[in-house]
């Protein structure tokens, strides 16, 4: 049996074209903050104290200001440490090793089982034609026996809200704070007006206002601007716009089921 593909990286940073730092030279920062000593933290680190120092001088050159220090006198002699610019350096570092490092790994959820790269890429890579596309963040995740159900915060304060199965919530990793889109075909919209007092068994009820209607042989496009810049469209038939009474500038509300949402996340 063939071996699982895995995918790995590390994060670099650089200014102006030249090499700033990676993980090795944060990890000698981060050793000099922990031992007060450049020589101890570049022995920490396997590093010459030559290769330390030469490393420290060029992420002050290129920083344009210093980022390690030396103490001079005291109890023990003196010693070094980091500046707030140097300790600030570390942490963001480490927050974005952290990002990088669930990128990886959501990558590698995905990628489990595929025999294939470029079906790997191509999803990485999608590219799609439903007409109605919302990105947002999850806000909360009703696990099921079967399958969950997903809320999804978007532009103006609304929420969708989507139902996947749990194998999708794993391997897309759906969990509150994490950022996704959601794909709903125009199609599967249903447009209503006079609402009020009415109730609907749709979950995902959008209010906005026609801002575009553009009839064809058989159907008619809508289109709604929702609250927040974002819009929504659907496809229904002539004769029901005709019975709506749709027109630009009329209020109207979207509909569509929570198992017509499909959600996707940023590759």
């Amino acid at each position: 049996m063939d071996e699982p593909i895995t995918l790995q990286g590390s994060v670099w940073m650089t200014i102006g074209g030249q090499n700033f730092g990676g993980p090795g030279r944060v990890d000698l920062l981060a050793k000099i903050a922990e031992t007060g000593s450049i020589s101890q933290a570049a022995k920490a680190i396997k590093m010459s104290y030559k290769a330390a120092w030469d490393a420290i001088d060029a992420m002050n050159n290129l920083a344009g200001e210093a980022l390690v220090e030396r103490l001079t006198g005291g109890k023990g002699g003196g010693g070094t440490r980091l500046t707030a610019r140097g300790e600030q350096l570390v942490k963001n570092f480490r927050l974005l090793e952290q990002v990088h490092r669930d990128f990886v790994e959501q990558l590698n959820r995905q990628a489990a089982g595929v025999a294939d790269d470029f079906n790997l890429i191509s999803r990485l890579n999608m590219k799609t034609s439903v007409r109605n596309q919302f990105f947002g963040t999850v806000s909360r995740v009703l696990a099921g026996a079967v399958n969950d159900e997903i809320e999804l915060d978007i532009a103006g304060g609304q929420r969708l809200v989507a139902i996947v199965t749990r194998e999708s919530t794993e391997s897309l990793g759906l969990q509150p704070g994490r950022q996704a889109f959601a794909l709903i075909k125009s199609a599967s919209v249903i447009l209503a007006t006079q609402t009020e007092g009415a109730r609907f068994s749709a979950r995902n009820q959008l209010r906005g206002t026609i801002s575009r209607l553009t009839p064809g042989a058989v159907n008619t496009e809508v289109v709604l601007d929702l609250p927040g810049g974002g819009t929504v469209a659907a496809v229904i038939t002539n004769d029901s716009a005709q019975m709506l009474e749709l027109a630009e500038g009329k209020e109207a509300t979207a509909m569509f089921k929570a198992s017509s949402v499909i959600i996707g996340v940023p590759g």
